[in-house]
């Protein structure tokens, strides 16, 4: 997986974890069908965690299960869909082709698969983005993540920080800053948790 060998240029070798097929089963079984190799695959490699500070994920044997979290987004969403489902173009799991969620970003967007194709190594993600239309991406769950990260990383050297601000700071605070993660680029990491 070209994708997968990626991500592990950025972050580093994971970290040695045990791993069975059999971890997927209930989550599998409770979806009716097989997630998306790259998907599982970087899971079992990382386990739960924040790419970049920023977007987490969900293992099935996480410190917070993939299937908890799932069967909580597809209540909530699928509520909020029948409310207003004239404006929302996109179901939620249960229903037939409903969006299957793997996880959220401090942004406020949720993250999910859209199974739009027999073989789920081809379903898209569509990103759910807090107060407006959603985004669906093209691509498998490992592209998804590099274009998350080089997002993250080539940013302005000042990113994050008030343009009208810049005037009244010193280099020093600057430096501060960035060296905080405050502004700036992202390092390319993952942190388990």
């Amino acid at each position: 997986m070209a994708g997968l060998d990626e991500l592990v240029q950025l972050f580093g070798l994971p970290p040695a974890r045990e791993t069975s097929p059999d971890d997927w089963s209930e989550v599998e079984n409770h979806l009716g069908s097989a997630l998306p190799g790259d998907f599982k695959a970087f899971l079992d490699a990382y386990g739960t965690g924040a790419i970049c500070g920023e977007l987490v994920v969900f293992h099935p044997l996480g410190s917070s299960p993939l299937l908890n979290r799932m069967r909580k987004i597809h209540e909530s969403f699928g509520k909020s869909w029948r409310r207003d489902s004239d404006r929302y173009p996109f179901r939620f799991h249960p229903a037939s082709g409903g969006l299957i969620s793997w996880g959220y970003d401090y942004s406020g967007d949720e993250h999910f698969f859209w199974p739009c194709d027999p073989n789920p190594d081809r379903w898209k993600i569509v990103t759910n983005i807090n107060g407006a239309d959603p985004e669906v991406f093209d691509g498998p769950f490992t592209d998804f993540v590099l274009a998350f990260v080089h997002r993250l990383r080539d940013v302005d050297p000042h990113h994050g920080i008030d343009p009208d601000l810049l005037e009244f700071l010193e280099p020093a605070d600057l430096d501060e800053l960035a060296d905080c993660g405050e502004i700036g680029p992202v390092e390319p990491k993952f942190e388990p948790f």
